[in-house]
């Protein structure tokens, strides 16, 4: 998958397209992510011992990945993968060329 937790994403297609936020979860297998601010649902939640109120909560749902592209330096780019010569595998942006860092 070429986005990982913590990466910043534009929306690409949907309801909030052309929004930006930060990746707050990875699904790998379904290929879905959870995006800050983007695809709110609302949520019939019954009193608990965490939420004694209970009530209609808002909260982020998860987004196909083919749908969000990673930003960097507030360009949003294509992502591509490669081997360097010591063996480690980086992400580079395609449009620039440049590594992206893991770190984020």
């Amino acid at each position: 998958m070429h986005i990982k937790k913590n990466d910043i994403v534009k929306i690409l297609s949907g309801k909030d397209k052309g929004k930006t936020g930060k990746v707050l979860k990875v699904f790998v297998k379904s290929n879905r992510i959870i995006v800050e601010g983007v695809n709110l649902v609302k949520r019939h939640t019954k009193p608990s011992q965490q939420n004694q109120q209970g009530g209609i909560v808002e909260k982020e749902g998860s987004i196909n990945a083919s749908n969000a592209m990673l930003i960097i330096n507030g360009e949003a780019s294509r992502i591509g993968k490669k081997v360097l010569d010591d063996g480690k595998k980086v992400r580079y942006s395609k449009k620039t060329g440049e590594m992206v860092s893991e770190g984020k």
